[in-house]
């Protein structure tokens, strides 16, 4: 990386990931926000890299069009650019030629005192499955090209351009020696056993170096490893620097956005394949590294592996061509593109014949459902303060304390994200509700200093019942009960100016055992994706009372009657069959590994049957503009 034509010379490119919590839909807002930080980095950086959407944030639907501004438009909003000004990579929402693109500036100082746009990468590959939805809003690049800069040439991709080899390939092949990539990649996996987290900085003499602050790249990490996902992206950036000899810088977008937990992890790699720099975990950070070109002549005589792929490179391109006419080659997904990525007439793999037993598909192993606690704990804190307080506006929130674990546990983790000064624990018993549930709440109200109030509501829920429907079942109490306290949460939430936190969780929502529009009501919920067996393991890592967790699971709504009693089956038997379904294994693929083929069925029955208790009510759809159908909006917009 040089301003300079001899390579003995040239000056090492200083380089800053600045990792960045946007706030959502606001355009104007976060240009200021950037603005700020780059008058920080004036004379201290000569390259600044913002994450992909840092102008408005990741996931905005059908609002993309609203937040999406042209290349000029992102220059000017950058301000003035001094001498000492570094240049800028930022992602933004692209209005270009009357379509939109999810984008990546290149913006290079001017010399007339301001910004001006060098490059506009427009992402490839649209990720359309699981969270993602790129391809219904957005159009898709078409080329990839590296820039010439003031620094010397470097390429950028958008996130998932970097999990296909191709692009990256393009782009050392063309000279690029810097590739930087913008990301927005939400946290995945949180299991255990994962690299640990390697902490804020490592140098390498033969790469470059690294320069972090406690308050960059090295602090707020917490003790666990990483997601599952992250740690790809450390072996992608890893392999593409060290196959091409070339720097790989990858800034990664921090923060929640409607429950999606963008980890952050930004990350500088050397020519070596060796980690120079690296931001912290689920918080706003700058990571700083020197990148001295001169290793990359090094390395590339020692390993050259660039220039053998340049001499086989004629041929490959032959092999290519034949490929894309024989037929296998797909368009655009949606114009013949296959999922899976094997054409019609690939008859897949296969033995010789030959008897023998056929093979688990699946664990049965419940050890497939533990998690990495350190890290889920501060995943879910930073939820909590995120959704509450800086998407909601909130600073407190209510919960009903029932003195099950769940209840606990949401607890505990409020109080750690907000201060047990701003949490209003409530005891909503009835008459006929267990003592131990009344005691056991008051012992987690009192071991996290809550606030803590008891409403009883045996008086409303009788005047009902007992005036107008006195031969109802247990059944039906029970969800008067259920519905009763959440009527006295959401009034108490008003009353208090605090947003009510849920409490239900993942096995519950997938069994659909709990009331439709009471135990899942409250807007914020840290526990909904966690099996019941997880919130156990989290309870006791928070320190949860072991009276709490140890008791039978129960609703309490009716005497004596435990969760197994009405599901049929305990949730450490439901739970691992649960997690293999919810990924696609069937019922066949389960009693293969070896579960139970009576239980498999029971929780595969109430699995599928309860979908609709999972979405909001279904509506009559009738017009172009149907709420959730077509007007599609992010439940944080």
């Amino acid at each position: 990386m040089t301003v300079s034509s001899s390579p003995r010379s040239r000056s090492p490119l200083r380089l800053a990931l600045e990792q960045f919590h946007p706030e959502k839909a606001r355009p104007e807002s976060n240009l200021e926000r950037i603005r700020e930080r780059l008058t920080e980095h004036r004379e201290e950086s000569d390259l600044v890299v913002f994450p992909e959407a840092a102008l408005s944030g990741y996931f905005l639907e059908g609002g993309v069009a609203e937040s999406a501004r042209t290349a000029e438009e992102v220059a000017l909003g950058l301000g003035a650019a001094p001498p000492g000004a570094p240049d800028v990579v930022v992602g933004f929402y692209e209005r270009w030629r009357r379509r939109l693109y999810n984008a990546v500036g290149y913006f290079e100082v001017d010399g007339e005192g301001g910004y001006r746009p060098a490059h506009v990468h427009r992402k490839l590959f649209l990720p359309t499955y699981g969270v993602f939805d790129e391809d219904r809003f957005l159009e898709t690049g078409r080329s990839v090209r590296p820039v010439d800069t003031r620094f010397g040439r470097i390429g950028i991709l958008v996130c998932e351009d970097f999990w296909h080899s191709l692009p990256a390939t393009i782009l050392a092949l063309s000279g690029a020696e810097l590739i930087v990539v913008a990301s927005a990649s939400p946290a995945r996996d949180f299991r255990p056993g994962g690299a640990a987290w390697p902490g804020g900085s490592e140098a390498d003499a033969r790469g470059g170096r690294a320069a972090a602050s406690e308050d960059d790249a090295g602090g707020g990490r917490p003790a666990g490893g990483q997601p599952a996902n992250l740690a790809r992206w450390s072996r992608l950036a890893s392999g593409t620097a060290e196959e091409h000899g070339v720097f790989v810088a990858v800034s990664q977008l921090v923060g929640s956005e409607g429950g999606k937990l963008f980890p952050g992890g930004s990350m500088v790699v050397g020519p070596e394949g060796e980690l120079i720099s690296r931001g912290p975990l689920l918080d706003e950070g700058t990571v700083r590294a020197t990148l001295d070109g001169v290793s990359i002549e090094r390395v590339r005589a020692g390993t050259p592996l660039l220039a053998d792929l340049e001499q086989m490179l004629p041929h490959l391109q032959h092999s290519l061509e034949r490929s894309t006419r024989s037929g296998r080659w797909r368009g655009r997904r949606g114009h013949g593109h296959r999922r899976g990525g094997a054409g019609g007439d690939f008859a897949g793999l296969r033995g010789s014949g030959g008897a023998g037993e056929p093979s688990p598909i699946v664990s049965t192993d419940p050890a497939v459902l533990d998690l990495d606690l350190d890290l889920v704990e501060t995943a879910l804190v930073r939820f909590i303060q995120d959704e509450v307080q800086r998407r909601r506006g909130f600073e407190r929130v209510v919960i009903g304390v029932s003195g099950g674990v769940d209840s606990a546990v949401s607890l505990f983790l409020a109080c750690r994200a907000l201060g047990p000064e701003n949490v209003f624990g409530f005891r909503l018993p009835y008459a006929t509700s267990s003592a131990d549930s009344l005691a056991h709440a008051e012992l987690a109200l009192e071991a996290t200093g809550a606030h803590a109030r008891t409403i009883e509501i045996t008086g409303p829920v009788d005047a009902y019942l007992d005036a107008f429907e006195a031969e109802a079942d247990g059944r039906r109490r029970g969800n008067v009960m259920a519905r009763t306290r959440a009527v006295i949460l959401f009034d108490q939430s008003a009353g208090l100016r605090a947003l009510p936190l849920g409490t239900g969780n993942k096995s519950e929502r997938l069994l659909g055992y709990y009331t439709w529009h009471a135990d899942d009501s409250p807007p914020i919920n840290p526990l909904g994706d966690l099996l019941k067996t997880q919130v156990w393991a989290l309870a006791r890592h928070l320190g949860v009372p072991e009276e709490i967790i140890s008791k039978p699971a129960s609703a309490d709504l009716i005497q004596g009657v435990h969760d197994e009693h009405e599901l049929g089956i305990g949730y450490p038997e439901a739970d691992p069959i649960l997690h293999w379904l919810v990924q696609g294994y069937t019922v066949d693929d389960l009693v293969r590994s070896g579960f139970d083929e009576g239980q498999v069925d029971l929780v595969h029955r109430r699995l599928s049957s309860t979908h609709w208790k999972r979405e909001l009510p279904t509506v009559a759809m009738l017009s172009s503009s149907a709420i959730g159908a077509f007007y599609l909006r992010p439940v944080d917009y």
